[in-house]
């Protein structure tokens, strides 16, 4: 079992830096949940492989600084296709 975890913390990690990708979609790509994936490239790919650890907590960070910014294009992406659904129904 332990291979198949530290295994697994690489594949995610490198994932991550290739695609840049957040822990949520991260997660849905490799089917595990977003706990796994964040305590894989969190805690145990810090011990075991710390150059991969500081590439991932580099992108993890700049998603963090950013999650703000795609709260509010999604919210006002959702509003938008509401407003040309109803508009739509209208016309």
């Amino acid at each position: 079992m332990k291979g198949i975890v530290e295994e697994r913390a690489a594949m995610l990690g490198e994932y991550i830096i290739e695609s840049k990708a957040t822990v949520r979609s991260t997660a849905k790509k490799f089917g595990v949940s977003k706990s796994t994936v964040h305590k894989d490239v969190s805690q145990r790919l810090k011990v075991l492989n710390p150059a991969l650890y500081r590439q991932v907590r580099k992108i993890l960070d700049t998603n963090k600084s950013e999650r703000h910014i795609r709260g509010g294009l999604a919210t006002k992406n959702k509003y938008l296709q509401k407003r040309k659904a109803s508009e739509s129904k209208k016309g």
